[in-house]
């Protein structure tokens, strides 16, 4: 079976989708995503993605071609479209296509929007979660307001191929003082020897991700305490536990960071816990 990709108003073979080289995502990385879990044939928090989208939108003065309610429907037709069961589907809206100049195209001009759906191996990232992750630390280069979900990503990737070639699974980023804010597509957690679970605050120097807002459902129904504050990589490396959350990760452990070990080395049992809890919080719709 073909896989269906949508592409401004038009489902079509993802091999023929394509969209016009003076598009600005293509020129100047001009454009926002969002990438939603499926898990059981259900969208896991769709409405918190499409709600940060809407903000992302908002913070770029950049106008969404479609209201919520055609989103939806779009969603569910590539879902179905694609018989994905366990998977993601990604959203991306950009400033559309016009001559190349820096500033805004004119007023009027229609925005793009790209969407597709694909099918991820479950077991094979269960199988990565009790295993657990390796981390590696890098300086953190991205532009000041990653809490836009933009498509201005070259840092992140430049970032995730290091962690890559080091045999790392993903990097986690520290700012100018020595703290850590995230990872290169991920948000980053440990918990300290109380077993209090400590993260960034979600201002401008991180995403708000949506999976790390759900967790904080997880912990506070299991009488868990969080602390929103940076952390530094000396305090990630004596922590009892450590892990990363994402849409595509879900709660995933690490195991070692720059080539140290977090713990005793092994996925600790907070962080297996609140992943197999997760789903259990996550809403999921149809």
């Amino acid at each position: 079976m073909s896989r269906i990709a949508y592409v401004n108003g038009r489902y079509v073979r993802h091999a023929d989708a394509a969209v016009s080289i003076d598009d600005r995502a293509f020129l100047f990385a001009d454009g926002i995503y969002e990438v939603i879990e499926i898990f059981g044939g259900r969208l896991i928090d769709e409405a918190g993605h499409l709600e940060r989208l809407v903000r992302s939108a908002r913070e770029l003065r950049l106008a969404l071609p479609v209201g919520d309610g055609a989103l939806r429907v779009i969603i569910r037709e590539l879902v179905a479209r694609n018989r994905v069961a366990s998977g993601h589907v990604y959203l991306q809206v950009t400033r559309g296509s016009a001559r190349r100049d820096h500033a805004f195209p004119k007023p009027g001009t229609p925005s793009t929007l790209v969407a597709f759906a694909h099918s991820a191996d479950h077991e094979a990232a269960e199988a990565r979660a009790r295993k657990g992750i390796k981390v590696i630390s890098l300086p953190d280069i991205r532009w000041k307001r990653p809490d836009i979900k933009s498509t201005s990503l070259l840092p992140n990737v430049l970032a995730k191929q290091q962690a890559k070639e080091a045999g790392a699974y993903e990097a986690w980023l520290v700012d100018d003082q020595g703290f850590v804010t995230e990872g290169s597509s991920s948000n980053a957690w440990i918990v300290d020897s109380r077993g209090v679970l400590i993260t960034r605050r979600a201002d401008s120097s991180i995403l708000r991700g949506i999976t790390r807002m759900r967790l904080f459902e997880v912990v506070k129904a299991g009488n868990g305490a969080i602390e929103e504050r940076a952390f530094t990589l000396a305090e990630a490396k004596a922590a009892r536990e450590a892990f990363i959350t994402g849409a595509t990760t879900l709660v995933m452990p690490v195991v070692a960071l720059d080539g140290e070990k977090i713990g005793d080395g092994a996925p600790g049992p907070i962080s297996l816990a609140l992943r197999k809890a997760f789903h259990d919080f996550a809403p999921a719709s149809y």
